[in-house]
């Protein structure tokens, strides 16, 4: 598995720099583990496959917090936007989906071989 890049691209950096920033802002939003995850995806750190694993399921069980008024509205953010982007936002939800399933199917042809 050492061959997939787990590295968060450009965007999926950008989007945690401006959660951070919204979050400093607005004084809403995330936790301190979203808080960490920002930092990491914002200076593109290389991830470990769980937290690639872990990313995925956040956006898994935070998909609802698209519905909340102030999603997407950079005025007046609702907290759940702000999270949203400290994890990477919508880049990072097509990110470690991409990479989640790219680890899978490692896993899968290890197990074969």
């Amino acid at each position: 598995m050492s061959h997939i890049d787990l590295t968060p691209p450009e965007s999926v950096a950008k989007a945690a720099a401006k959660g951070l920033k919204l979050r400093q802002e607005f004084n809403r939003g995330g936790t301190q583990i979203g808080v960490a995850r920002a930092r990491d995806l914002s200076h593109r750190k290389t991830l470990s496959p769980d937290t690639v694993r872990r990313m995925a399921s956040y956006f898994a069980r935070h998909a609802v917090d698209r519905q909340a008024k102030g999603f997407g509205d950079a005025e007046n953010p609702s907290a759940g936007w702000i999270a949203w982007l400290l994890w990477g936002g919508d880049e990072g939800k097509a990110w470690s989906e991409r990479k989640k399933t790219e680890l899978e199917q490692a896993e899968g042809e290890k197990k074969r071989a």
